[in-house]
């Protein structure tokens, strides 16, 4: 028999969706959409995301240990890291393990304190994830410090909300994920919203639309620091087609049809499962985060990562992942293929198209919007109606 936080969770999130449809719609009269993508934008985009101090940039990844966005958080590590242009540190706030939302359970390689001690003149890019809570004092002076020495400041997803909670985004041209963007502007009115656009670069800040985004932002600042030639080539090897800005913001909103697909899926508690994924050293981090962001967002699935240990695994670019279980132990009702390296930019294509077969087109659907991944890249959701 299912507890009553079973029953009192859906409706607690489902409510949070109208409350979000609502803020959004109130907006939708002030959206201004952007013009076309010139050349002229594009290479002065890339010229605002160059590195402002190193020659081989220092990168710092923020989390917050609470509670800090997957695939925000590993995806960018796991570009930069594979591009070998820059060294990139994956940071919390305090000691201990980072919980990662909506799965996964890692331990970064230093605090923000040991990494201040070992670069006192500050990271050239900190990569700010959505985090579970937006606004705690030690990420925002950590940042508001950064953002003094200089760095450039890259909010991924919602992370444009803990930027804007820092104050970095005053004045400043900025996006955020969809579902976001009457809270970002709520926190700094005097933040100017740009639709249409994957990543805004103003003033030393970038920020992005949703979680599907990170893979594109992370390529324009290999570009920035390696040149085109050297994104096109690491795209490649990730399976990613497009890495440029263009966005279509008016494909990202609710409905009435979306709505009742999330209430059914928060309400049919006897269709929820747990999704097993096993990992073992050297998985890819890119191919874990956007697989497990996936089952995730359907709102039917638990993800809990697999190993033949308890001990940590070590992941493709050295991040060490925590297992939910080991697989002897582990009660899953659908076990996952191991995560793939090769073409990473796939991954999402591959377990929209798994999601579509197993959960259904109006799922699949939701998982789309959630992580805010265009339609153009969906070839899973062709023949969605």
């Amino acid at each position: 028999m299912p507890s009553p936080i079973e029953f009192i969770r859906p409706l607690m999130l489902l409510l949070s969706v109208l409350q979000g449809c609502i803020a959004f719609a109130s907006t939708g009269a002030e959206r201004t959409p952007a013009a076309l993508i010139t050349a002229e934008e594009a290479a002065d985009t890339l010229a605002a995301l160059k590195p402002p101090k190193r020659e081989r940039p220092v990168v710092a990844v923020l989390a917050l240990n609470e509670g800090s966005e997957t695939t925000d958080y590993l995806v960018p590590f796991g570009v930069l890291k594979r591009s070998g242009l820059v060294d990139v540190f994956a940071l919390a706030i305090r000691p201990g393990s980072v919980t990662l939302m909506p799965s996964l359970t890692i331990l970064p390689d230093a605090t923000t304190a040991e990494f201040d001690q070992r670069f006192p003149e500050g990271a050239d890019y900190v990569i700010v994830p959505a985090m579970h809570v937006a606004n705690d004092p030690a990420i925002l002076q950590w940042i508001d410090a950064q953002a003094a020495r200089g760095a450039t400041m890259v909010g991924v997803c919602a992370g444009a909300q803990v930027l804007a909670n820092a104050g970095v985004l005053r004045d400043r041209r900025a996006t955020t994920h969809w579902y976001r963007v009457a809270e970002m502007r709520k926190t700094d009115p005097s933040i100017r919203y740009v639709a249409d656009r994957r990543y805004v670069a103003d003033r030393g800040v970038v920020t992005t639309t949703g979680v599907s985004a990170s893979l594109p932002v992370s390529l324009a600042i290999v570009a920035a620091i390696g040149g085109r030639e050297r994104a096109d080539a690491l795209a490649r090897e990730l399976g990613v087609s497009d890495w440029g800005a263009a966005h279509d913001s008016s494909e990202f909103r609710l409905n009435a049809g979306v709505i009742a697909s999330y209430a059914a899926n928060y309400l049919e508690f006897w269709r929820h499962e747990t999704v097993g994924i096993p990992v073992s050293d050297g998985v890819d981090e890119l191919a874990l985060a956007l697989t497990s962001n996936a089952y995730e967002a359907t709102h039917l699935a638990r993800v809990k990562t697999l190993a033949n240990t308890s001990q940590t695994v070590v992941m493709r670019h050295g991040l060490r992942l925590v297992p939910d279980e080991t697989i002897d132990a582990a009660r899953v009702r659908l076990e996952l293929a191991p995560p793939s390296a090769l073409a990473s930019g796939y991954v999402l294509d591959r377990a929209l198209s798994d999601i579509t077969v197993r959960y259904g087109a109006r799922t699949a659907r939701i998982v789309r919007l959630e992580l805010e991944y265009p339609e153009a890249n969906a070839a899973a959701l062709a023949l969605v109606p």
